[in-house]
């Protein structure tokens, strides 16, 4: 069982593609390589946070079609009326502990959350990859990792990477 991260994957928004400048032709094409890499990766059993940003439309369209035990974390296109549909837990922020390590889920960035000083993680989304990390907070969103979900030995890695700019 494995624990998974992700945001913003817009689905059925058709307008994101050239918002992002995604690489992809149409938005059926977009949706339907989503949920394959997130298939891909995700299986029954894991569990995956879901930063905010689900969908565009209707999230049945979508949501019981991917694997996996779903949190989500509202974002800015997360309405209240696609709560608890195919989701185990709806919240606008989330402090969980993953493999030891504690974590804050907010769809918006921050630069200071529950308990930073202490070592937690920071994970968001929003910005499409527009909003640098620091050494201890990050975007999971889909544009960030190549449309799928990443684990938290990825995040890890790449937070480990960080250089503060000059």
């Amino acid at each position: 069982m494995k624990t998974w991260f992700t945001a913003d994957q817009h689905f059925g928004h058709a307008n994101i593609i050239k918002y992002c400048e995604r690489p992809f032709p149409s938005v059926h094409e977009m949706d339907r390589t989503m949920i394959q890499r997130w298939n891909e990766r995700v299986r029954t059993e894991d569990t995956v946070y879901h930063v905010g940003d689900f969908s565009f439309q209707n999230q049945g369209n979508y949501i019981h079609r991917l694997n996996g035990t779903k949190h989500l974390i509202r974002g800015n296109h997360d309405h209240k009326r696609m709560q608890k549909n195919g989701w185990a837990s709806v919240n606008d922020l989330l402090f969980v502990t993953v493999s030891g390590t504690d974590i804050v889920l907010c769809h918006y960035g921050m630069r200071v959350w529950h308990k930073s000083h202490r070592g937690a993680l920071h994970l968001y989304g929003h910005s499409h990859g527009k909003l640098p990390g620091t050494s201890a907070s990050l975007d999971v969103g889909v544009d960030c990792w190549d449309f799928f979900p990443v684990s938290l030995e990825e995040i890890k890695k790449r937070l480990g990477n960080f250089t503060a700019p000059i």
